[in-house]
């Protein structure tokens, strides 16, 4: 779960050393650094890091401020796997689609600063359809994301797409997002 974790000790020289002891019982690689120059190019060359500081710094994303000293370091090495854990759980929580970002938590789509609010089915519709190389089917879009077994005409599919893709157009100015196929919808 934490592979390639960097914890940075943001101007804490003493907790540095403390927790430097304790590195081979750690999940996580621990770095000293003093001062805001060194600690933004450090964060540059790092995907999984959370920096652990007394205050906020500005422009540093990925910030544990622990400013209730003295802590039991069994506490503060919860407090710092959890963090570590918030982080993974929101990489894996988003989703690159052409230009799009999906995030499935806050059920959004964006692009260039720009927000779209989407329906949990909707979210499931775009995520299935662009996991597929070809058109999907709307039978299969009814069996795969509505669970819908029937053999009654039904167009919930259809209306579905077609709003879905009446949003897109309206807030991105995208028409060509979800294409129509004679043989199913498709995501490129």
């Amino acid at each position: 779960l934490m592979n390639n974790a960097n914890l940075i000790i943001y101007k804490q020289p003493s907790l540095y050393k403390i927790l430097h002891e304790l590195d081979q019982d750690l999940n996580f690689q621990i770095i000293d650094v003093q001062n805001v120059d060194d600690l933004k190019k450090k964060i540059g060359f790092l995907d999984n890091y959370v920096v652990l500081a007394r205050k906020k710094v500005s422009d540093v994303t990925n910030l544990l401020i622990l400013n209730n000293y003295p802590i039991r370091i069994q506490k503060l090495l919860e407090h710092i796997n959890i963090e570590f854990m918030r982080r993974h759980f929101n990489d894996y929580s988003k989703i690159k689609i052409n230009n799009y970002s999906i995030d499935l938590n806050s059920r959004e789509i964006c692009t260039d600063d720009i927000n779209l609010k989407l329906t949990e089915k909707e979210v499931s519709t775009i995520v299935y359809l662009s996991k597929k190389n070809a058109p999907v089917t709307i039978e299969e879009l009814e069996k795969n994301v509505w669970q819908y077994h029937s053999d009654i005409e039904t167009h919930t599919v259809e209306t579905h797409i077609y709003r879905l893709r009446q949003k897109i157009l309206k807030t991105f100015k995208d028409k060509a997002f979800i294409l129509s196929k004679k043989n199913g919808y498709q995501i490129k």
